[in-house]
């Protein structure tokens, strides 16, 4: 389980192929503090701490999981967003993650605007049924409100903290996106299955 919070950024530093699968090596400020086989949300796909060193960790993505998010896309030298997994008793900021991500979608547009940014994400329609305007949604790992709604698409607002501390700036109109709905809204509707 996860907030949304990101806690990091991480260079993917390699990425290999091994009989279907891929492992990634990250490099993270917070390397050091892992432990093998924790949990860490790697633009929000909840993954398994594999090697580590003091400077980075290596994670392994089935062939189910890099067809089903972008993590497939990921090349050598790609920023991500990183965050450990909750602990019990800490603070619960953002909103409950899994890291299961529901849908890829693509960033539309991003406009600045003064104070923050707004990006305009299209989805499938049969699959976004559990964004709620002004409810959470998770874009790569990141906890965001839904700022505006309508069919095959959801905005966002950014504050510049959030653009700068996360992968979000580097985003252009056309890249893909992973996108965790809201889990108490996917409770609530009976959409927790797949």
């Amino acid at each position: 389980m996860f907030t949304g919070l990101i806690e990091t950024v991480g260079r993917v530093e390699r990425a290999v192929g091994r009989q279907g699968n891929r492992v990634f090596t990250v490099s993270a400020g917070f390397a050091g503090e892992l432990s093998l086989g924790e949990s860490v949300a790697v633009n929000g796909c909840c993954l398994t701490v594999t090697r580590l060193d003091k400077k980075s960790f290596d994670i392994e993505a089935v062939a189910s999981t890099l067809e089903a998010t972008t993590l497939g896309r990921l090349r050598t030298g790609d920023v991500v967003n990183l965050e450990r997994a909750l602990r019990a008793g800490d603070r619960m900021g953002g909103h409950f993650v899994q890291g299961h991500v529901d849908e890829v979608g693509k960033v539309r547009r991003i406009e600045q605007h003064s104070g923050h940014w707004t990006l305009a994400i299209e989805t499938d329609r049969r699959k976004s049924r559990p964004l709620v305007a002004k409810g959470s949604v998770c874009v790569d790992g990141i906890s965001l409100t839904v700022a505006s709604l309508r069919p095959g698409e959801f905005a966002v607002n950014i504050i510049p903290h959030t653009w700068e501390n996360t992968n979000l700036k580097q985003r252009r109109p056309g890249d893909k996106v992973n996108i965790e709905y809201d889990l108490l809204v996917k409770a609530v509707q009976g959409t927790t299955r797949s």
